[in-house]
């Protein structure tokens, strides 16, 4: 599905989704429409995003979703500047007539996301906490996850993304996040532009080993 539903039920969307078929069809969306995202549809993936499992059951996350525009441009200023130094050397690269067409295609995608960044409707910013001053990032992942399952589920274009951490510190307190709960992903959401579909992946037995690894 492409494009905001005309009507929606919260109570229904996205439960009649099959869960190994919505695993090997959540792929990263990078091209958003504008169209907003219904603070219930928001409450509903961040929802999913909860039962993520967590060592010693501690739920450690906090979810900021940031949909008014004026603050959405002041994230992606920022977001713009980390990603002009982070691409530079990709760039660089791509000039060689022997660089990949599938590289080629990752730099385009990644770069019309950092252009447009504004223009998603939803920044979906997962923060967790500190132990012993250093971050705890291991119960995140599994919610980061979650809720982009939860995104494929009811129809919402979604990828995961960190490059904001290059300005952690101002962005943190721009969301009113304490140093004892630093933010880890960066979510852009909104209803895709690109339908979902299964990605291009290598065969699981190129990287599935019994036993112990016996690779080069």
């Amino acid at each position: 599905m492409t494009g905001a539903p005309l009507h929606i039920d919260l109570e229904t969307i996205g439960e009649g989704v099959r869960l190994l078929e919505g695993i090997r069809t959540t792929r990263a969306i990078r091209r958003l429409l504008p169209d907003p995202v219904a603070p219930g549809l928001i409450r509903k993936i961040c929802e999913a995003g909860t039962f993520a499992p967590s060592g010693g059951n501690r739920q450690p996350w906090t979810f900021i979703a940031v949909t008014e525009p004026e603050r959405r441009a002041w994230i992606a200023e920022r977001y713009a500047k980390a990603f002009d130094v982070y691409i530079a050397p990709a760039l660089e690269a791509a000039t060689s007539p022997e660089f990949p067409a599938w590289r080629r295609r990752n730099i385009a995608s990644a770069t019309h996301l950092a252009r447009n960044l504004h223009a998603a409707p939803v920044h979906l910013f997962v923060a967790g906490r500190t132990r012993r001053g250093d971050p705890q990032l291991q119960a995140l992942y599994p919610a980061i996850q979650n809720v982009l399952l939860a995104c494929r589920a009811v129809g919402l274009g979604a990828c995961p993304t960190n490059l904001h951490l290059a300005y952690r510190e101002e962005i943190d307190a721009y969301l009113g996040l304490p140093p004892e709960r630093p933010s880890c992903a960066l979510l852009p959401i909104g209803w895709p532009a690109i339908p979902y579909k299964r990605p291009v992946r290598r065969s699981v037995d190129e990287c599935l080993f019994f036993e112990r690894y016996h690779g080069e």
